[in-house]
């Protein structure tokens, strides 16, 4: 409650300080609105169906992408955690790739599978696998051998011990790696339909409110609900992992 407490009071004066700057002579009409117009505008939003599609067509695109990106990360960083044969034959390419920028493929992406929600899914995947898959390699890295070779003893089978030893020792690791892609493909759904003009999303609304007579009260209170995600998200995915991977929090925020 008392962190509760401490970042309503942050976001309260946050606010303030914004009323003020946008109401004094420091800042241009127009180009910062304050709090109480996005407000306002926020609102008559939300009662409108057209920007309700645009926000659910942005989330759904986000949660297929991270759903995708989890069910390949998490097996490929098994394996590549535990056969260090694979893992040394992959390096290479796992280094190469990692390091692309998903908004720089987003020609590529548009090429490939047009302007539809295709694109934006593909490029979140792409960009949200990485930290699932590092944080889950890692995992496997700092595995107790003695857990494994207890498992051995009582004649458990390869597939079995990843199943049973391996994934469980990791799952907070691999938490922490979901959080972090989390924020990522919203990141990129949002910014890819902003860049490539999809027909639908938040993206897509900033864009139009920016280009269409630069109604900056309208980009603020798109980017504020995008943000609101985000957050949303965040905390819901950090008390996923304090419920249920509690004895190993500590552990996997470090990675």
């Amino acid at each position: 409650m008392r962190a509760a407490f401490r970042g309503l009071v942050g976001v309260a004066v946050l606010l303030l300080l914004w009323e003020l700057l946008s109401n004094s002579d420091l800042v241009p009409p127009g180009y910062i609105p304050p709090p109480t117009v996005i407000g306002a505008t926020l609102v008559r939003l939300l009662l409108d169906g057209v920007f309700v599609y645009d926000v659910i067509a942005s989330v759904l695109a986000w949660a297929i992408a991270l759903g995708i990106a989890i069910a390949i990360a998490v097996p490929l960083g098994l394996v590549l955690g535990s056969v260090p044969a694979v893992r040394r034959a992959t390096r290479t390419v796992v280094e190469l790739m990692r390091p692309i920028p998903s908004v720089a493929m987003i020609p590529l992406a548009i090429l490939l599978f047009g302007g539809g929600p295709e694109a934006k899914i593909v490029l979140a995947v792409y960009a949200s696998v990485w930290p699932i898959l590092f944080n889950t390699i890692y995992a496997l890295d700092e595995l107790d051998e003695q857990l494994v070779d207890t498992a051995r003893a009582f004649g458990t089978s390869k597939p079995r011990i990843m199943a049973t030893v391996a994934l469980p020792s990791a799952a907070p690791f691999v938490m922490t790696g979901i959080r972090t892609s989390a924020a990522i493909a919203l990141i990129v759904v949002v910014s890819t339909e902003l860049l490539a003009g999809a027909t639908l999303g938040l993206g897509q609304f900033i864009l139009n409110a920016s280009s269409g007579g630069g109604r900056m009260d309208l980009v603020f209170a798109g980017t504020v609900v995008a943000g609101l995600i985000g957050y949303l998200v965040n905390a819901g995915l950090e008390w996923v992992q304090r419920r249920f991977f509690a004895w190993g929090a500590r552990t996997g925020e470090t990675v």
